[in-house]
């Protein structure tokens, strides 16, 4: 049996020995730091620290049941996260069908650099050109409403109404470009055959992404959506805290931001326990998510995760 062992993986040493970086990289930065998830369940202090610091069982995550805040934060997070996937998931699939009737090389090129472009634009400086765009008094939102009604633009980031769908389509915008990539590679791998098959039986180009197209993206589009589904309840901290103010909070408060304000946000009593238990019930649902949405996948089809 040893020789087996040996002989299956030492032909191979190369290629464990390259694992042997990554692995290492995940166990200490990804499995080791789980043993600080105790703290969710004690009365973390920094005298006592991880290990000493006293248990108090579930009382961490019976005070964020019983706050006000949960309902709040939890149907921010899970308004503005189906409003993105319902909105935003289908088009980086419509974009890169688009790109697919493109004949000119060239022009195709220029274009997906031009959608590719915003990805690579930090979240602050987004934010920030949101800011100047929609301002009521110096942006272009508050300059053209001036001159259409002589009257002066409301608050963009002052309704709490706004936010969902500033935060979405502002998401949406910078990254359908580069969420097409892998749509617009696997179009790429599609046999010519099934084209020109298609042709021969008089199919129009809309009748070819119906049949050839969008078969060949199922399985990408499944994947993928099984990963978006099981990230639910994970919306980007920065870009909600950089467009959070006090007029808004009652719709931009999100499970990222109040764990940040609970357990390391200044200007009040900070609690790592408490902030720990939210982080962590956040995982859990997560994880719950994936494993129905994967286990659903799987009934309705032949793709899966696993």
């Amino acid at each position: 049996m040893y020789q087996d062992i040996q002989k299956k993986y030492g032909r191979y040493w190369q290629l464990y020995l390259f694992l042997l970086l990554p692995a290492t990289y995940i166990i200490i930065f990804a499995y080791i730091p789980m043993l600080g998830v105790q703290i969710a369940f004690k009365k973390y202090t920094i005298l006592g620290g991880i290990w000493g610091s006293p248990w108090v069982g579930l009382a961490n995550f019976k005070k964020f049941f019983n706050s006000y805040m949960f309902s709040r934060v939890i149907g921010n997070t899970l308004r503005i996260s189906l409003y993105d996937i319902i909105a935003g998931f289908p088009f980086p699939v419509i974009f890169a069908l688009c790109l697919n009737t493109i004949e000119n090389r060239h022009y195709k090129k220029v274009l997906q650099t031009i959608t590719y472009m915003p990805h690579f634009i930090s979240v602050v400086v987004i934010v920030g050109m949101l800011m100047q765009i929609f301002h009521p008094l110096n942006g272009i939102y508050g300059i053209v409403i001036k001159a259409l009604t002589g009257n002066q633009a409301i608050d963009i980031f002052g309704k709490p109404d706004a936010f969902p769908h500033v935060y979405v389509w502002s998401g949406i915008w910078q990254g359908f470009g580069w969420s097409s990539i892998i749509y617009v590679a696997t179009l790429s791998s599609v046999p010519e055959e099934l084209y020109e098959a298609a042709r021969v039986d008089g199919a129009s180009r809309f009748r070819m992404v119906l049949h050839v197209d969008l078969p060949a993206l199922a399985p990408t589009i499944t994947i993928l959506l099984i990963l978006r589904l099981g990230s639910l309840m994970s919306l980007g901290f920065e870009k909600a805290w950089l467009m959070q103010n006090s007029l808004n909070l009652r719709t931009s408060e999100l499970i990222s931001t109040f764990v940040y304000k609970q357990g390391l946000a200044a200007g009040g009593p900070t609690d790592f326990s408490y902030a720990a238990a939210i982080g962590l019930f956040n995982s859990l649902i997560n994880l719950i998510l994936i494993i129905l949405v994967n286990k659903i996948a799987n009934k309705l089809s032949e793709t899966s995760l696993w």
